[in-house]
């Protein structure tokens, strides 16, 4: 059976797009999917400080066009995306360490979909405490618990060990995929190729 490593923020429009579709995909490959949540801001810091140049030029055409070519997308996959949020870029920290606690319970892809949902979709603010219930109570938690759990020291380290571990593999961004180990893939527009790896 096929590996395949999903290494991904949902702070990144591209990342929630892949994210809503890689679970099948992976269904469909018969390979075993392992969600890896990270802090894609510390991946930025760490190796690709020059997409904070582009984030400071919006009038770049390139950037410009992101708005369309994620209304196009969203609209193929069938995911509501606003972009730009009123917020952004967020800080999902606190979001991304609830994915271990809803990993723990079987319920990861239901929880990135109501993140990617609330943020891109609803244009709700994910560092927001209130935001947090609301999405933890949607997902079926206890809000309490799961509350208690963001805040957890062992949380924090597991997605600053997640965020290391793609930096030391050479990733520089969300999502970023691996097929067995080393074939490494970057980003929601090659999730062709990681389908045509995982079925070679």
């Amino acid at each position: 059976m096929h590996k395949l490593e999903f290494f991904y923020d949902l702070s990144s429009p591209w990342t929630y797009l892949a994210a809503s579709r890689v679970e099948a995909l992976a269904e469909a490959a018969g390979a075993e999917l392992v969600w890896k949540p990270i802090l894609v801001g510390g991946v930025f810091n760490a190796v690709n400080k020059e997409v904070y140049e582009t984030r400071a030029a919006p009038d770049h055409p390139k950037y410009r066009h992101m708005g369309k070519d994620l209304a196009d997308c969203a609209r193929h996959y069938g995911v509501a995306i606003k972009f730009r949020p009123s917020v952004f870029p967020v800080n999902s920290a606190a979001a991304m360490r609830g994915a271990f606690y809803a990993q723990d319970r079987g319920m990861i892809h239901r929880y990135n979909m109501i993140v990617g949902d609330t943020y891109w979709g609803r244009d709700r603010d994910i560092a927001q405490d209130e935001v947090l219930q609301e999405i933890a109570a949607e997902a079926g938690f206890d809000t309490g618990e799961f509350m208690a759990a963001v805040r957890d020291p062992a949380l924090k380290a597991k997605l600053r060990a997640n965020t290391d571990e793609l930096i030391a593999r050479n990733g520089f961004g969300s999502p970023t995929m691996f097929v067995d180990g080393d074939d490494m893939y970057f980003g929601n527009d090659r999730m062709f190729l990681v389908e045509a790896a995982l079925r070679r």
